[in-house]
């Protein structure tokens, strides 16, 4: 019976949608003066490396950038999940040099606690000018890049934070290809492949007997502040006590079959056993999915977000 429910929501979910082999590339023109703000993750990155056991695994890599009201100054807050956690935030400076190159120039906080926002001060960040970035901005997109070498002298004083240093950054529709500092250990060809992540929200429904519910158990808990973002989100399922219910909504953009077939996956996974229970698929710019198990409903919207 089950099996039957997660059919029939792939269908109507694909449906709904355009299907999977008319997806095509973003082809809007990129702006001249393009806004960089959103949150990029590498969900997929680190997920297909594991997948296809690649011998290096790219680390997992969450960068959130926010536009300043300036228009020239973005803030760049650089997460990298590893053995050893660590975490950067950059300012950086945007440019236009006088043949017409776009040049970004990475600046570190020289108090603890800069302002940021409306009351961000300039004059808090110190310019790291060996590392400035240089290229271009057309109707593709945004590339960028700085010389790895000369950067290399300011990395001794900045600490073990001069690792998240961006040295090439490459901006196409929805993706960021970014060259940290610290991936010169991986080869030349090493780089984070980061998606904008999408905010999905909507309602959860679970039964308090899980699997086991009789067919006419009233026992439901609602929780309809759900909240997912697409490169990996999850969300612990409650009841209505605040307990965990021992089950969580994981929510995907993920590509099967040899890069072929692009989608948004959301699965119920039991916490305890980490196993997925059951999932849906649909198409990577669908709106709206759900899932339906009897014991436990789903049903998520796609946030409106900002265009950039």
């Amino acid at each position: 019976m089950n099996r039957i429910l997660i059919v029939v929501m792939l269908v109507l979910a694909l449906a709904a949608c355009q299907t999977i082999g008319r997806l095509g590339p973003h082809t809007a023109p990129f702006p001249a003066n393009p806004v960089l703000s959103g949150e990029y993750d590498n969900h997929e990155q680190v997920w297909g490396g594991r997948e296809n056991a690649t011998p290096i695994v790219a680390p997992h890599l969450v960068v959130s950038i926010e536009e300043l009201p300036a228009g020239d100054w973005s803030i760049w807050h650089v997460r990298l999940d590893a053995t050893t956690p660590l975490e950067a935030t950059w300012a950086l400076h945007r440019s236009v040099a006088a043949d017409g190159s776009v040049i970004m120039l990475p600046h570190r906080a020289s108090v603890a606690n800069p302002a940021l926002g409306k009351a961000f001060e300039a004059k808090e960040w110190v310019p790291l000018d060996a590392c400035a970035l240089h290229g271009s901005v057309d109707a593709n997109g945004l590339r960028l890049s700085a010389n790895g070498e000369a950067c290399a002298v300011l990395a001794p004083g900045i600490g073990a934070q001069a690792a998240l240093l961006p040295l090439t950054i490459d901006r196409t529709g929805e993706w960021l290809h970014l060259r940290l500092y610290v991936d010169q250990a991986r080869g030349a060809d090493a780089r984070e492949d980061l998606r904008r992540l999408q905010v999905f929200g909507g309602w959860a429904a679970v039964n308090g007997a899980g699997p086991d519910a009789a067919a006419d158990s009233n026992d439901w808990h609602m929780d309809r502040k759900v909240r997912l973002g697409s490169e990996g989100g999850r969300y612990t399922l409650a009841f209505r006590d605040g307990n965990p219910s021992g089950y969580s909504l994981l929510l995907e953009r993920l590509t099967y079959r040899e890069g072929n077939v692009p989608v948004l996956k959301l699965s119920i996974i039991d916490d305890r056993s980490g196993r997925t229970l059951a999932y849906a698929w649909a198409n990577p710019e669908a709106t709206r999915i759900g899932l339906s198990l009897g014991w436990v409903q789903v049903g998520l919207d796609r946030a409106a977000v900002p265009a950039g």
